[in-house]
């Protein structure tokens, strides 16, 4: 089962695709690079999670790297930058992600955070003259994930780049990053699919019920691409059904599927699970006041059903609480007693016995 994966993880190592460009962002590409000449050199692109920002972002980059650009400013696709770019072999192209190659064993590890000594790597990267003559980019993705140190050590770079050089960072979560950080950028938000356009894009890769994961993904596709998963849909519905049984609910059982698969797994299986009770108490919330439920419309009756046994206020606290614990997912924990302790929370705004 595949959960809480970066919304494009592009090359920048041996073996990872070039991400196809999305169809709701080309007029955004287009005016952001239609405007060069104007163009900041440290850009924060926002947005919801799964809607492309990564994408769009490395899409940039190629446009800014290209040597033969299109009246418009587009990439070419053909010239010498742009393959370079798309082959993950740009010399001018730097990214710094979750994702890196561990260099004893030669195979991608992904990392809970972006480390001082990688944003090291790229000051020095930005200070060395450009191999091709042209622009330098560096692509910064999830930036939430920067720690503190390596935030406070970009301060400078971002106040003071060099000439054509230009930082782009990507975040779902701008509230996590430093103001430092983001007071030094132009905020740019990334554009949110129509949902004919997100419906017609799933369509394409295969997905055969689109708007019934586009619900659950809050209508961003790529985020409903990976929860089209069946592994996904099988686990999503034990969890909601336990959920929508709370006297029943087994505490133990439930919280333990957090421990399938590998040790590595764990955190993520926890952020889907935390997704899934955020989504849950959220719509619960929607039905209390007369609203219909936005992320788990296919549990609708059951949401109706515990609506009226739900104290507003207690739920409030309860979903506010779950928005803690997930911005603390990337930190030492251990997660399937996390879930348990969620679960027993949840139990409690039913008024219902404590025992497992």
């Amino acid at each position: 089962m595949t959960l809480d994966i970066p919304e494009n993880e592009g090359p920048g190592a041996p073996g990872v695709s070039w991400p196809a460009r999305l169809p709701w962002q080309q007029e955004a590409l287009l005016e952001v690079i239609g405007q060069r000449s104007a163009m900041p050199h440290a850009l924060l692109i926002h947005g919801q999670a799964g809607i492309g920002k990564h994408a769009l972002a490395l899409h940039l980059a190629q446009a800014l790297l290209c040597e033969a650009p299109r009246a418009s400013g587009a990439a070419c696709d053909a010239c010498a930058g742009c393959r370079y770019a798309m082959a993950g072999q740009h010399p001018d192209l730097m990214r710094l992600e979750r994702s890196t190659l561990d260099e004893e064993s030669g195979e991608q590890v992904v990392t809970e955070t972006i480390a001082i000594d990688r944003v090291r790597a790229l000051i020095d990267f930005v200070q060395l003259t450009s191999h091709r003559q042209g622009a330098k980019v560096a692509v910064i993705a999830p930036a939430e994930r920067m720690n503190a140190n390596a935030a406070n050590a970009l301060l400078k770079t971002l106040e003071e780049p060099p000439a054509h050089t230009y930082i782009l960072l990507v975040t779902d979560h701008p509230g996590r990053l430093p103001p430092t950080i983001v007071s030094r950028c132009r905020p740019m938000a990334a554009p949110f699919p129509p949902a004919a356009a997100a419906r017609d894009w799933l369509l394409a890769q295969g997905v055969k019920a689109p708007e019934t994961v586009l619900a659950q993904a809050g209508g961003a596709p790529l985020a409903a691409l990976r929860l089209a998963d069946q592994a996904v849909q099988t686990e999503r519905q034990v969890w909601l059904a336990a959920l929508a049984a709370p006297f029943t609910l087994p505490v133990l059982a439930v919280a333990s599927r957090i421990l399938a698969g590998g040790r590595e797994d764990r955190r993520a299986r926890l952020a889907q699970a935390i997704d899934w009770l955020l989504y849950w108490t959220g719509d619960l919330a929607r039905v209390i006041a007369g609203a219909s439920p936005q992320r788990n419309p296919d549990f609708d009756a059951s949401l109706r059903t515990l609506a009226p046994q739900v104290a507003p206020l207690s739920l409030f606290r309860y979903h506010r609480m779950l928005l803690l614990q997930r911005g603390q997912v990337a930190h030492p924990l251990v997660p399937h007693l996390v879930a348990e302790a969620l679960l027993i929370g949840y139990r409690t705004l039913f008024n219902l016995p404590s025992s497992r």
